[in-house]
C-alpha cells in the first residue's frame, strides 16, 4: 500500500489523463491521496470523479515574461505549501522547473519526467543556457529524473544535471487494452494518417509535400490530417481539402476512429519529442508506421519490419517510402502492422512505466 499523498503538476489535464490515467488509478487503488495541478480543461471532471483531488493553476506554456515566471514559481510553493504532499511528480519543462524550485525550497521529495527537451532546448544558444542553468538548480535534490528516450539523457549528462539520478522508461508506454489490434482495413485505397497539432517542425510540410506528389500518380491513396491547427496552415488545409488532396478532420477526441480506417500512420516530426505516443498508439493498434530517423520517433520503429525511417525535414525521402509502402504487397503492409503490435507489447506497455514509479514513490 502506498499510504501517501501524491501531487502531480503538469501543464495541460491531457497530459495526465491521456498518459498517466493508469499511474493515477493505480496510486489510488494503493491507498494514496493523489491532487492534480494544472490549468483547468475536459478531463478534469473525469480525473475527479476517478477520485483525485484538483488544484487549479494558471500558466502559459510558452510565455517568456520574467514577472509572469517568477509568479509561477510562487504560485507552486504556495501550492506545496498548501497540499503537503509526501512526494511530487512533475511533467514538461515549466512543472519540472518551477515545480522543483517549489519542492526544493520546502524539502519536499519530488520525481521529474523529460518528456522532451523542446525547441528552446534543443537550440543553441542563450535560452538554451538559462534553461541548463534552472534545470541544475531546480533538480539539486530531485531524487530521479525519468527520461523517455536516450539522446535526452545523454544531454542531461553532458550539463551535468542531477547525476546519478537519471532513469530511463519507453516514453509514457501505451495502454495496450485501450489500444487494441484493429483488423487491417480492406485494400481497395491506400489511407495515410497524419495526427499531430499542425505545426512546422512536426513535418506537416513534408507530409503536404508527399501527398501532393502522390495523388496524382496514385489515386487510389488517401491522406487525412488530424489535429489543432495553427493559423499559418488553415488557408493551406483548405486549399489542399478543396483540391480532393487531403481530408481535414480537426481535432479528434477518440482517434481509435480514423486508426481503424486507415493502413498506415505518418509522423514526420523533427520535434524534439520524448517518445511519440502517437507512433506508439498506431503501433499498438496494429498500424506500420513511417516516421522520422532521430530521437523520439526511431524507437518505435525497426526499419523494413514494422515501418520504415525518413530524414527529418526530407520530402522526397518520405514520398519515396510512402510509394514503397503504397507498392508492397497487402499482406506485407498487415504483417507490418502486427509486427508493430508485437514490439510495443515487447518494449513499451505502459505497465512497465506505472511500475517504475510505484517503485520510486515507494522507496520515499
Amino acid at each position: 500500500m502506498i499510504k501517501k499523498r501524491v501531487l502531480i503538476l503538469v501543464n495541460h489535464d491531457i497530459v495526465i489523463y491521456n498518459f498517466r490515467k493508469e499511474l493515477v488509478e493505480r496510486l489510488i487503488s494503493e491507498g494514496a491521496e493523489v491532487y492534480i495541478s494544472s490549468p483547468y480543461g475536459e478531463r478534469i471532471k473525469e480525473l475527479i470523479s476517478m477520485g483525485c483531488q484538483y488544484q487549479e493553476i494558471n500558466l502559459d506554456r510558452h510565455g517568456t515574461n520574467i514577472i509572469n515566471e517568477l509568479k509561477l514559481i510562487k504560485l507552486y510553493k504556495d501550492l506545496v505549501k498548501r497540499v503537503n504532499p509526501d512526494v511530487v511528480l512533475t511533467y514538461t519543462i515549466k512543472p519540472n522547473i518551477y515545480g522543483g524550485i517549489a519542492c526544493k525550497s520546502q524539502g519536499v521529495p519530488y520525481i521529474a519526467n523529460i518528456t522532451g527537451l523542446g525547441t528552446a532546448v534543443e537550440k543553441k544558444g542563450i535560452l538554451q543556457k538559462i534553461i541548463i542553468l534552472l534545470y541544475r538548480h531546480s533538480f539539486k535534490k530531485v531524487q530521479t529524473v525519468f527520461f523517455q528516450n536516450k539522446e535526452n539523457n545523454q544531454f542531461f549528462e553532458d550539463n551535468k544535471i542531477a547525476l546519478g539520478k537519471h532513469k530511463l522508461i519507453p516514453g509514457s508506454g501505451v495502454n495496450l487494452n485501450d489500444f487494441c489490434l484493429l483488423t487491417y482495413p480492406p485494400e481497395e485505397n491506400i489511407e495515410f494518417l497524419f495526427i499531430s497539432r499542425i505545426m512546422k517542425e512536426k513535418g506537416i510540410d513534408q507530409y503536404l509535400e508527399a501527398a501532393q506528389n502522390i495523388r496524382s500518380k496514385y489515386p487510389n491513396t488517401k491522406f487525412h490530417i488530424c489535429g489543432f491547427c495553427e493559423e499559418a496552415y488553415e488557408e493551406v488545409l483548405e486549399e489542399l481539402q478543396k483540391k480532393d488532396v487531403i481530408k481535414y478532420h480537426g481535432m479528434l477526441r477518440n482517434v481509435k476512429e480514423i486508426l481503424s480506417k486507415t493502413h498506415c500512420t505518418v509522423h514526420p516530426s523533427y520535434y524534439p519529442e520524448g517518445i511519440s505516443n502517437v507512433l506508439l498508439e498506431s503501433a499498438s493498434s496494429g498500424r506500420p508506421i513511417i516516421t522520422t530517423n532521430r530521437s523520439g520517433c526511431k524507437e518505435v520503429v525497426e526499419e523494413g519490419v514494422n515501418g520504415f525511417l525518413v530524414e527529418p525535414k526530407n520530402g522526397k525521402d518520405l514520398t519515396e517510402k510512402l510509394i514503397t509502402f503504397i507498392e508492397m504487397k497487402y499482406d506485407e503492409k498487415r504483417d507490418m502492422g502486427l509486427n508493430g503490435r508485437q514490439k510495443v507489447e515487447r518494449e513499451f506497455n505502459r505497465n512497465i512505466v506505472v511500475e517504475e514509479y510505484l517503485k520510486e514513490i515507494k522507496n520515499i
